[in-house]
């Protein structure tokens, strides 16, 4: 069992017992257990075997044996036990914007809301105006939530769909009549937010196709099952739907699956235009099929150089390719080291020591460490002392590690007034500064432009974190100019950060084109609170590659000589 599921069981054990009403140290007690699993270097399972659990800081023997018993058996009935002695729906009260543990037991107690359709019929009838803790702003701003939860219902992270499909595919690549298989969709075309996942495989026998994608483990409820085409719903709660071709059809019925809409009504058209006609079946002129071995081999018969996946939205690339004047699209490879990092300094969870290594493991040649400031007190940001000590253990780090540069940085709050949230002598103590909103979302589109504006026109700031401060499927972003915060970063010469977090991706790739034409230099940064996060920058990439990017566009392909020349020339040092 992976040690981010155990962690993830551990969290919510810790919030049925705040749901609950239990002491507050024994819910401690389990948030700090999953803290402790999640930033494991090696595998829980191996700790399990071994009986060292309890050698981790945090974890009692109580909390051990409840983590073998999930490892050992893949369930926990203690945790079961606590799921069921609450309604089901409480705990989708979490996903609503400004609501924790605290102020859903409230409802529970005082209002009986059991779940979100009960919430919103409450809210309606202004139930929540004199309950303690809310209040009419409060309450209007649980509508909005309750309001952007129904409409990315049913949608789903890109990892979670992309791990998901993959589990499907490697396992319909074992079926002896699968001659090619490829994702279709927003999966392949990389949006942020996935709705189902579409599978598509060429093949002259479709029937045992059908019948094992019908029947495989991960699936709870089969939706459709005909010859070509079966939908089922998978045990994750995604929808995945399965269509079979020929491998003469195979072509073009990826491009017509991969979509978007958008994109293939236009390329129909073209088709058109030029007297042939475009189908998931083939090309055609007249009755006669123009035969394609691939999707290179369909653009260039429609007159068009080969457009990637993730352009395929209808925002130019049709004009471009026409043209021959497709971006070279950045890669993963390309991606020569990472900032915005969190370490045990805040609210990381992994040492300096191993963020580094974890850092080399993953080929890079430097690394931007960034704890939170001190006015993130939730993060448990650094104080001035704090950065001190940390920039002495970073100097000592470094001389046992010669192969990665250690760029020394803070994640540094913008405060409501546009002030940094560090005195000038601490802020020229860092090779770069990221400065970031992590409060005050309600403002006004004027004030919060105003205050991020106030922000990048300090010298010391070096990038522009998460520029809307949006959480995919659960927080919208705040209201802010984002053309003009853009236009001064160009101006300031401000990196504006794409952060590759998957619960982020902000800025949003629609953006991220317009931001490359406006001059902005742009950095791909994971917002790694653990070593595996690093890794996390290749969904940046993703986006990246829907925003039109390529290698010169982002500042982290550079080498680490190269960044830190421009690190120095930007703090005049």
């Amino acid at each position: 069992m992976d040690k981010k599921i155990v962690a993830d069981i551990l969290e919510g054990i810790g919030t049925l017992l705040e749901l609950k009403g239990e002491n507050r140290f024994r819910c401690l007690a389990y948030y700090n257990a999953s803290r402790a699993i999640d930033a494991l270097p090696d595998d829980v399972q191996q700790r399990v075997a071994a009986g060292t659990l309890t050698d981790i800081k945090g974890i009692g023997e109580a909390i051990a044996e409840k983590i073998t018993e999930l490892v050992t058996t893949g369930h926990l009935k203690y945790y079961e036990q606590l799921k069921s002695s609450l309604p089901a729906g409480l705990m989708g009260l979490l996903d609503v914007q400004g609501l924790g543990p605290k102020r859903v037991k409230r409802l529970y107690d005082k209002l009986k809301i059991t779940n979100v359709q009960e919430l919103a019929v409450a809210c309606k009838a202004n139930r929540l105006l004199k309950l303690a803790g809310f209040g009419e702003k409060m309450q209007e701003n649980i509508l909005k939530g309750i309001s952007y939860l129904s409409r990315h219902q049913d949608q789903h992270l890109y990892p979670e769909a992309l791990a998901a499909a993959m589990v499907l595919v490697e396992e319909l690549k074992r079926n002896r009549a699968v001659r090619t298989i490829e994702l279709g969709g927003s999966l392949r075309r990389k949006k942020e937010l996935i709705r189902d996942v579409d599978l598509l495989v060429a093949s002259l026998t479709p029937q045992p196709v059908m019948e094992q994608f019908t029947s495989l483990k991960a699936v709870e409820r089969v939706l459709a099952h005909g010859e070509t085409k079966s939908s089922v719903l998978l045990a994750s709660g995604i929808q995945c739907d399965l269509r079979v071709v020929t491998e003469r059809e195979f072509p073009y019925a990826l491009h017509y699956f991969t979509g978007s809409q958008e994109h293939n009504t236009a390329v129909r058209a073209r088709a058109k235009r030029r007297g042939m006609k475009l189908s998931e079946y083939g090309l055609f002129r007249g009755e006669r099929l123009l035969a394609c071995q691939d999707e290179a081999e369909l653009f260039k018969k429609l007159g068009l150089s080969y457009i990637p996946p993730e352009l395929r939205e209808n925002m130019g690339e049709i004009e471009a390719a026409e043209e021959d004047k497709l971006p070279t699209l950045i890669t993963e490879d390309d991606i020569r080291g990472v900032f915005h990092t969190h370490t045990t300094y805040s609210d990381g969870v992994a040492t300096i020591e191993q963020m580094v290594k974890a850092a080399i493991a993953e080929g890079l040649d430097y690394i931007g460490l960034s704890d939170h400031s001190q006015a993130a007190h939730y993060a448990h940001g650094m104080k001035p002392e704090a950065v001190r000590r940390q920039h002495r253990e970073i100097d000592e780090i470094a001389k046992h590690y010669p192969t990665i540069r250690i760029f020394k940085g803070a994640e540094v709050d913008i405060l409501p007034d546009g002030r940094l949230d560090y005195s000038e002598d601490i802020l020229r103590t860092f090779d770069f500064v990221i400065a970031a909103i992590h409060s005050g979302f309600q403002m006004t589109e004027a004030a919060m432009t105003k205050r991020i504006l106030t922000a990048l026109q300090h010298p010391q700031v070096t990038f522009l974190a998460h520029p809307t401060g949006r959480l995919l499927l659960s927080r919208e972003p705040y209201a802010v100019n984002l053309e003009a915060v853009l236009r001064e970063a160009a101006k300031r010469g401000v990196i504006v950060e794409i952060n590759a977090n998957p619960h982020r991706l902000d800025l949003d790739w629609r953006m991220i084109k317009h931001a490359k034409e406006l001059g902005v230099k742009l950095s791909i940064n994971p917002d790694a609170h653990r070593t595996d996060g690093i890794s996390d920058v290749r969904y940046g990439v993703g986006i990246a590659r829907k925003g039109w990017l390529e290698r010169g566009d982002v500042l982290n392909t550079m080498s680490a000589t190269a960044v830190a020349s421009v690190l120095t020339k930007r703090h005049g040092r």
